[in-house]
């Protein structure tokens, strides 16, 4: 395990603790949730900075909380230190920069894969690979010396590899502009049903159930419950077990009333016309993937609180889905793609970086990825975890993508290189994306020397940046009929804008019932949002004109540090 990746279980960043930095942060939140007051002695103090008062309601109750969601469990939560059982060497890698070592590390990633696991190492040096790594099996974690120690050196894209991948929603876009990896962590079953329809034409859905949306099947019915809730009430419990993975399966009505509690209910979502944003009603049912962590009669407990309520005209239900991966990753090392110049935007051939799918309790850890058309993809991921990763080179489409019904996911201590080249006229940047329904993910501690907060439509909710410095210099984007740019219980926190644009940092005009906290002053200038909703957006705007000057400064790992049961 790499050092960094040893941080991403005992809470360190390069050895250095950052729950000191916390430390009046959570005397606060005790003081708070235990109805006392924080004092000097409690490493609080009037110079530390200001503690807002939505952070106070907060901690009064973090599960239901109507503008800030409960994040403090998002990211892989099985991470592992798993014995080496192969090198690539022994398969024929040879770090000489022109032996092809993509057929000698998926050799070795075989071997782990028939051994029940283990971890493939890559010394230092620099291997060529002419066509993609996909790791398709449990526990088994593809680790290198480090990011600036093994390079991977990539040759073609994904069209060349896997052909041509059109949208299935139509038109002539490229869909390698959006999903697909030259590093593909994804269950063997479903990478090859996937590729396999991508080289038939056969445009997929990429998610939980499977090409057509129809691999599944009911577990039980669940009893109506609230947001927040970790224990629910099944019909039939005998096909659930403590440790076994489910999918909650929630569809709407016609009148839309789940897509209005997603965005946090009232007169404007009820108002707001549904009906023709068809690629925003693809994504419907919300399926959220969970552990099963105790079963008791007929009362189930789950590993994270409930995303949304559960009412019966939604007909909630726990349902098989596809296999997933999990326990596996990627470490320290460097995807350094051939340089091409970037393709048009939609246009995308491919050059990708690092993809999760239908993953869960995966991870990403000290990797770089350079030169590509889209960095590091959540593509229908959950309870994920990117750390210490960085993209860097010629310039990007999307450095970092969340979609498909992305939940739970933690991208930490990450960094947007400027662009080496500048940008061709006809592309365009966006930034850390996330959308099609995804929610309660979290982008912590970042540098974005470019880019821009990019919810991409699709209704995207319950999603935190915190603790990020950005050159706000991207824009979002999205179809029309993907639907709202926001749900509710977005929430910005302790973000500081280098060139002072407001496109997209500034919440409490555009995103319902959600939180602006600690940005400093930002204008208005080229791209400019209107909300989707009309009326009052319930937003809260705490702050605003500082930095740095919020407490806690980090909205996630406050609440990974409270006394919660």
């Amino acid at each position: 395990m790499s050092t960094a990746h040893q941080g991403m279980t005992n809470g360190t960043n390069n050895g250095v603790t950052r729950r000191t930095l916390l430390a009046g942060a959570t005397a606060v939140a005790a003081a708070t949730v235990t109805g006392g007051t924080a004092h000097a002695s409690d490493g609080v103090h009037a110079s530390d900075g200001q503690v807002p008062s939505l952070w106070r309601e907060f901690t009064r109750t973090p599960f239901t909380h109507p503008q800030i969601p409960y994040i403090g469990r998002a990211g892989a939560a099985r991470v592992r230190r798993l014995p080496v059982v192969a090198d690539v060497r022994a398969y024929g890698a040879v770090a000489d920069g022109v032996t092809d070592c993509a057929p000698a590390i998926n050799r070795a990633i075989a071997a782990a894969a028939r051994a029940g696991g283990g971890t493939v190492t890559i010394p230092p040096g620099t291997f060529r690979i002419d066509g993609l790594i996909q790791l398709g099996h449990d526990n088994v974690v593809l680790r290198g010396a480090g990011s600036g120690r093994t390079t991977l050196y990539a040759t073609k894209n994904l069209t060349e590899l896997i052909g041509p991948y059109g949208s299935r929603y139509g038109g002539t876009k490229s869909a390698w502009s959006w999903a697909g990896g030259l590093i593909w962590l994804a269950p063997k079953a479903r990478w090859d049903s996937l590729t396999a329809a991508i080289r038939a034409q056969a445009w997929p859905f990429e998610g939980w159930t499977g090409n057509k949306r129809d691999e599944w099947e009911q577990l039980t019915p669940v009893a109506p419950a609230r947001q927040g809730d970790r224990t629910v009430t099944v019909a039939d419990p005998t096909r659930l077990r403590p440790g076994c993975m489910v999918l909650l399966r929630v569809d709407d009505d016609s009148t839309h009333t789940l897509l209005q509690h997603m965005s946090g209910g009232g007169p404007g979502p009820a108002s707001y016309y549904w009906e023709d944003k068809t690629k925003l009603l693809s994504y419907v049912p919300y399926e959220w993937p969970v552990r099963v962590t105790a079963v008791r009669g007929r009362r189930a407990t789950l590993e994270r609180p409930l995303p949304v309520d559960l009412r019966p005209e939604w007909n909630p239900q726990f349902t098989t889905h596809v296999r997933a991966l999990t326990g596996s990753g990627v470490e320290g090392l460097t995807l350094d793609v051939m340089e091409t110049p970037q393709s048009p935007h939609l246009l995308d051939k491919g050059y990708n970086g690092v993809v999760l799918q239908c993953a869960y309790d995966c991870w990403v850890d000290d990797v770089t990825v350079r030169n590509v058309d889209n960095g590091f993809g959540l593509v229908a991921a959950s309870a994920c975890t990117l750390r210490g990763t960085r993209v860097g080179g010629r310039g990007e489409h999307h450095p970092y993508f969340c979609r498909e019904g992305s939940h739970d996911n933690l991208i930490e201590d990450f960094t947007i290189e400027q662009r080496t080249v500048p940008a061709p006229s006809d592309t365009q940047l966006h930034g850390i994306n996330v959308e099609g329904l995804s929610s309660y993910n979290v982008w912590s501690h970042g540098e974005m020397q470019m880019g821009t907060f990019d919810s991409h439509r699709g209704l995207p909710f319950a999603n935190v940046r915190t603790d990020i410095t950005v050159n706000n210099n991207g824009r979002h984007g999205g179809d029309a009929n993907a639907g709202p740019l926001f749900g509710a219980r977005f929430t910005h926190w302790n973000v500081r804008v280098t060139n002072g644009r407001a496109g997209l940092m500034r919440l409490d005009g555009l995103a319902p019932y959600s939180a602006t906290v600690g940005l400093d002053t930002v204008t208005d200038f080229d791209q400019i949002d209107v909300p989707d909703f009309t009326g009052d957006l319930h937003s809260r705007l705490e702050l605003y004109g500082t930095w740095d000057a919020v407490r806690p400064r980090n909205l996630y790992e406050a609440q990974r540090e409270l006394p919660l049961r």
